[in-house]
């Protein structure tokens, strides 16, 4: 027989009846965060709705959708004979002028860097028309696996302009692109963005520990420094079992 799932211990989570944030929404975002903070272990499993929900002192519904939304979000899934289950938490990255190595760096997600193509080459057409520079202009262009918490989450392709930022494999290894773009003098202040989704092919699979035909996150990216030149073109693959994009939009 196999081993039993252990039961995750949840703690008493505090809730602002007053608050016009909804009691569910309270409920699920703490508990997200235990799971993201490992106060909740991977692989472990909740208590049933009913002892959580009186436990925890909401109702039966309001714990039910509370957990609706957290396997929604990937973070729980329901397994029949099981009950319902941790799992690998997602990376969230907010939709901000950022990198993706800053974004793993801060949330503690320990990044790591596997450089599978460096070299100067001639800006393809539609990599020149993005970075405003003329067809066959020189760039180095690099293909990344990145890593988080040892598990593979994107491949990621950029391209800069050889006279905006010198490039040497060990400090891609070390470092994030726009933290090196930084301490060249070469701030990206803005960024026009593009994100879709379509399924991986084999390659990529392979690459991310999918299989084939798994659903990826795609995103274009072309940032500029404060004078207006363009200093990176990126072209990325997400694990969307592994990653999100998050928005806060306000009116």
């Amino acid at each position: 027989m196999g081993e039993r799932t252990p039961d995750a211990v949840v703690p008493e989570v505090p809730l602002d009846r007053t608050s016009p944030v909804p009691l569910y929404f309270q409920v699920a975002t703490r508990l997200q965060q235990l799971i993201e903070d490992g106060g909740v272990p991977v692989g472990s499993r909740l208590e049933n709705e009913v002892e959580l929900a009186e436990r925890l002192g909401v109702s039966r519904p309001t714990m039910r959708r509370a957990i609706q939304y957290l396997v929604e979000r990937g973070m729980l899934v329901r397994k029949r004979g099981v009950g319902t289950q941790v799992v690998h938490p997602k990376v969230r990255r907010p939709v901000e002028l950022s990198s993706l190595y800053d974004d793993l760096a801060k949330t503690g997600r320990d990044p790591r860097t596997e450089i599978r193509l460096l070299e100067v080459r001639p800006a393809p057409d539609h990599v020149a028309e993005a970075l405003g520079v003329a067809p066959g202009s020189e760039i180095t262009w690099f293909e990344r696996l990145r890593y988080a918490s040892g598990e593979p989450l994107a491949i990621m392709h950029n391209a800069v302009p050889t006279d905006v930022l010198a490039i040497e494999r060990a400090d891609l290894e070390r470092r994030g692109l726009y933290e090196l773009l930084r301490a060249a003098g070469r701030v990206p202040r803005m960024a026009n963005q593009v994100v879709g989704a379509r399924t991986a092919t084999g390659a990529e699979a392979r690459l991310l520990g999918e299989g084939r035909g798994a659903p990826l996150l795609t995103m274009t990216r072309t940032a500029w420094d404060e004078s207006g030149r363009a200093v990176e073109y990126g072209s990325h693959l997400y694990r969307a079992s592994r990653y999100s994009f998050e928005l806060t939009l306000t009116i």
